[in-house]
C-alpha cells in the first residue's frame, strides 16, 4: 500500500461552534452527516458505510473546538492515520469554519476532498447553513 498523506481543507459553516461540536463529537451527531452509523463503545467508535465498517478510538477531543479520531487495525491498535475536525472561529469577524485532517494516498486526495465536500454539504444541510 503506497503511504498516505496528510491534508487539510476548511469549510465555512454557519453555526455556532457549540452547535457545530454536537455534530462532530457525539455518534448521534456523526451518523446524521459523515456515515450511515455510528456505534461508540467506551473511546472505541465504529462507522458504518452501506457494507463496510471501519473503527477508530477518540485520541483528543476539545470540548466545543475539535476531536482527532484514530483509525484502528483489526486488531484494535492505533494505526499511523487519523482524521480529525477542528472548529475554526475567526476572532475579528466571528465566522465558523470546520478544518478538516486526513489522508490519503497522494492519487486519491482529489477524490477524498470530493467526498468531505460532500459530507460536509450534508451537514450544512442539517443544521441550516446553507
Amino acid at each position: 500500500m503506497d503511504q498516505k498523506v496528510r491534508y487539510e481543507i476548511e469549510f465555512p459553516i454557519n453555526s455556532s461552534p457549540q452547535l457545530l461540536y454536537q455534530y462532530i463529537s457525539t455518534p448521534s451527531g456523526l451518523s446524521e452527516w459523515f456515515a450511515d452509523n455510528v456505534n461508540s463503545r467506551g473511546e472505541f467508535y465504529t462507522f458504518i458505510w452501506d457494507d463496510s465498517e471501519e473503527k477508530a478510538r477518540l485520541a483528543s477531543k476539545k470540548a466545543g473546538e475539535k476531536v482527532k479520531f484514530k483509525w484502528v487495525d483489526d486488531k484494535g491498535k492505533d494505526t499511523e492515520y487519523f482524521f480529525e475536525l477542528h472548529i475554526l472561529v475567526d476572532e475579528l469577524t466571528k465566522d465558523v469554519s470546520l478544518m478538516v485532517v486526513d489522508f490519503a494516498e497522494q492519487d486519491e486526495i482529489e477524490e477524498a476532498t470530493l467526498l468531505w465536500e460532500n459530507q460536509i454539504s450534508d451537514l450544512k444541510h442539517l443544521i441550516g447553513s446553507v
